[in-house]
Parts: C-alpha cells; sequence; structure tokens
C-alpha cells in the first residue's frame, strides 16, 4: 500500500473519530490497562450498550487484578450476568491470576507477554497493547476487517476466516509513529461500528467515500459463501444460560430440582449441565448439590 494512497485515508477517518467517536469509559484518560483488557474481553460478540453497565460494575468491584484473582472464579461468573459466552468469565479470572503471578499485579505492555496470557489471543493482545500503552500493531477485529473489505478491496463482507492478506494490508496501513498507529486502529474500527455497519451502511457519512474501492465498483453484493446468523431459541446455548442463571441467582448451591423445572426437555438438559460442568462454569457437590466454581458451602 503505497504513502500516496493512505494518507488521504488515515488523516481524514482519524479527524472524523476525534469529532464522532462515542464516550466510551474504557477510552477514557483515566481508564487503566486492567480496565481496556476487561473491555476488550467483554465486547467480544457483545453490543457495547449491554457491555457498559457490567464494565462499570466489574471496575467498582475488581478495579485491579488482584482485586479479581482474590476471589473465587465463580464470583466472576455470576458478575457476568447475561452477556453470554460466560467462558469468558473465566478466562479473565485466569488471566487475572496469571497477571498477578507472572506481572506483579500490572498488566504487561509487551505484545508477547500479553499474548503470553491465558485467554488473550492476537486480537485481544494487539487492542490492549495498542489502546492502553499507544503502540503501533495491527488491530483486526469485525469492524476493522469490514472497512478494509469495502474501502481497500471493495467486498462487502471480508472472508469468513481472517487471511494473512488482510493482516499485511492492515499493518500497511498503519502509521510509522505508534500513539497516531492506536488512534488510527480505534479511528477505523469506530468507523465501522457506526457508520461503515454490516447491515445498512452510511455511506453518505463516510469520510473517505471518495477513496472507496467499493462505493466506486458500484456497492457489489456479497456472493462468498453464505452468511447465516446465529440462532439462539431452544438451542443448548439457551439452555446452558437459564440454568447458569439459577446458580449465579442463587446464595449458595442449589438442588437437582432447581435445575430441572426451568428447562423442560430432560436430554437438552443434561447434555447442556454436563457442558457447563465440562467447561468449569458449574461444580457438582458430593452431595448432588451444584454451585458455581469455588462456591461450595
Amino acid at each position: 500500500m503505497s504513502t500516496s494512497y493512505t494518507e488521504p485515508v488515515i488523516e481524514p477517518i482519524i479527524d472524523w473519530y476525534e469529532t464522532h467517536a462515542r464516550d466510551l469509559p474504557w477510552r477514557a484518560a483515566s481508564a487503566t490497562p486492567w480496565g481496556v483488557l476487561v473491555s476488550e474481553i467483554m465486547l467480544q460478540q457483545t453490543p457495547v450498550a449491554r457491555v457498559l453497565p457490567v464494565w462499570g460494575e466489574w471496575m467498582r468491584r475488581w478495579p485491579t487484578p488482584a482485586a479479581l484473582a482474590a476471589e473465587p472464579s465463580g464470583e466472576a461468573v455470576r458478575a457476568w450476568g447475561r452477556l453470554g459466552y460466560p467462558r469468558r468469565a473465566l478466562r479473565l479470572h485466569a488471566t487475572a491470576t496469571a497477571i498477578v503471578e507472572r506481572h506483579g499485579g500490572e498488566v504487561p505492555s509487551s505484545h508477547d507477554e500479553l499474548l503470553a496470557l491465558p485467554g488473550i489471543g492476537a486480537y485481544t493482545a494487539a487492542a490492549v497493547a495498542s489502546f492502553a500503552y499507544r503502540q503501533r500493531h495491527a488491530v483486526l477485529d469485525t469492524n476493522v476487517r469490514r472497512v478494509l473489505a469495502r474501502l481497500c478491496s471493495g467486498t462487502e463482507h471480508p472472508p469468513k476466516t481472517q487471511s494473512r492478506d488482510e493482516v499485511r494490508l492492515a499493518e500497511s496501513l498503519l502509521p510509522l509513529d505508534p500513539p497516531t498507529a492506536a488512534r488510527w486502529s480505534v479511528a477505523v474500527m469506530e468507523l465501522g461500528a457506526l457508520v461503515c455497519t454490516a447491515r445498512s451502511p452510511r455511506c453518505v457519512d463516510c469520510p473517505v467515500i471518495a477513496r472507496c474501492a467499493w462505493q466506486a465498483a458500484g456497492r457489489p453484493a456479497y456472493d462468498g459463501p453464505p452468511r447465516r446468523g446465529q440462532t439462539y431459541a431452544g438451542t443448548d446455548r439457551q439452555c446452558r444460560g437459564r440454568l447458569l442463571a439459577v446458580l449465579r441467582d442463587a446464595e449458595g448451591p442449589v438442588e437437582k430440582a432447581a435445575l430441572d423445572v426451568v428447562w423442560s426437555e430432560a436430554v437438552q438438559r443434561e447434555r447442556a449441565l454436563d457442558a457447563l460442568i465440562a467447561d468449569g462454569l458449574v461444580d457438582p457437590l458430593d452431595d448432588g448439590r451444584y454451585a458455581l466454581p469455588g462456591h461450595t458451602a
């Protein structure tokens, strides 16, 4: 990607961000690296509106990794509420514990050290290094991939699986100055979230519409593999959520009957309960009751 191309794209998108960015607490100057890390885990596959109140409660209760690590992992699951994909709560607890044990309770700034933490993948490591420490890394979430697919490749949606070509493209667009690169990363992400959306892009509001390859091509429809939306009603995932809600709302272990009443299909219910146990989200006790991890009494 040549400089002649990147400069007219980067500056308008950063300028747009300065005017239109949402006021989110994990972007505030007062936000800690731990707050940024927690937000990135919570925001995976979850809308900002659902994350905001839960993130706020977590940061009040557990403002540091040490505060979270000091409590049973089941408390993280309880406080996760209805954000979905509750294994993320267990991963955050494991990450907090590792930060305390390996880094004296401070979220590491090194990309490699972040990547070595439990539950931290390539995206999250790059995001925390960029947004918490203003480093220069390609941050490729769904929103960024979609913007770059349209802007540079002329396709409506990126491929289902992230490709090496996408990573190379994102890296080629990064400004050389690390703080500016970090600003660019969050700006293009915000553009994808607010303007270059998946279903109804507001192209008229795009600051780089004149440079967009997809727009120039007449906005051709996506012709790749079918993009299927996720179903929820009646699924094992919904059943798991119902069972876990019983344990979250209870003060201690519960009898099996309390779980049985929330889902009528017995085979599916037992399969979902077995999966929760296998994932470490539920502890089966010797007396036949069930509890959140670390809550045996």
